[in-house]
């Protein structure tokens, strides 16, 4: 029985073309075949690396029809790799019924890192990275996109969601409309290309400066939104209830310690309360 091939995921560059790498380049030039979104976009990519091989159509349009066909191919030891028209596949790209079913049929899928505008917009936006959730592309009925976004309003993480720039403007309106004045929105547009731009500030603000500049309104776009913050993250300082204890114990103890069974107590933060008790003190 032959050895069964194995199915790379292969990233490409979402801009830069030197934005791929080595082996990237060395896995597309040695498997039997590329399964592309886009047989045409692959191809110039493949000529600019100078790699021949063949190449056939896999896109959101006939992955369920396919998948049989590619897995049988993988059966039969034809090693192949999945490429999206940019960046990672599976990331907001088709893919994942090919990799669903080959994981199936336990057959090896060996993902390659390389370019992702999710990870790219956010490593440079300036907002909290800990934790962020990625929405791929807002609806584009403005009723579907406001009842979204309002499902993401209370959101505790960075949201990160794709736009297009025909429908941008639009988006911007609602953000402006559903998330407040308040919240920070960064768009990253163009990324790893020549005009690539960063911009921060609220939705009405960035809303203005795109309606000012209508160069702002072209290329790809990634829209990052500032995690919500809850009542203790806005609150000014530790609660009231923390203060009177904090001040108790302060009459009896040293003041890390009275701050750390405060921070206890109350579930505080031991390092606010402490901060607190030396301004207080120095305004006595």
């Amino acid at each position: 029985m032959a050895e069964q091939g194995i199915l790379y995921i292969v990233p490409t560059p979402i801009g830069n073309l030197g934005d791929i790498t080595e082996r990237a380049v060395k896995t597309l030039a040695e498997v039997a075949a590329i399964a592309a979104e886009d047989t045409r976009h692959t191809r110039k990519l493949m000529q600019h690396y100078g790699i021949q091989n063949d190449v056939f159509a896999l896109h959101e349009h006939n992955e369920t029809q396919r998948v049989e066909a590619v897995i049988e191919r993988l059966q039969q030891g034809d090693s192949l790799a999945l490429v999206s028209d940019a960046g990672t596949p599976l990331i907001n790209d088709p893919g994942y019924v090919l990799v669903h079913r080959c994981r199936e049929q336990g057959l090896k899928v060996i993902a390659l890192p390389g370019a992702c505008a999710v990870t790219v917009a956010l490593s440079a936006a300036g907002l909290p990275t800990d934790r962020f959730a990625f929405e791929g592309f807002l609806p584009s009925k403005p009723q579907q996109r406001r009842a979204k976004l309002e499902a993401l309003k209370a959101e505790p993480r960075t949201v990160v969601v794709y736009e297009s720039p025909h429908r941008i403007l639009h988006t911007l309106a609602d953000m402006n409309v559903v998330l407040g004045s308040g919240r920070q929105v960064v768009l990253a547009r163009e990324l790893t290309k020549q005009f690539e731009t960063y911009l921060s500030g609220t939705a009405a603000e960035l809303l203005q400066v795109l309606t000012d500049d209508t160069n702002q309104q072209r290329g790809e776009m990634v829209l990052l939104i500032a995690p919500a913050q809850s009542e203790t993250d806005v609150r000014d300082g530790p609660g009231e209830a923390a203060k009177r204890t904090l001040l108790l114990l302060l009459e009896e103890l040293p003041l890390k310690k009275a701050a750390a069974m405060t921070a206890k107590i109350h579930d505080e933060r031991k390092n606010e309360l402490y901060q607190w008790a030396l301004e207080n003190k120095k305004n006595e």
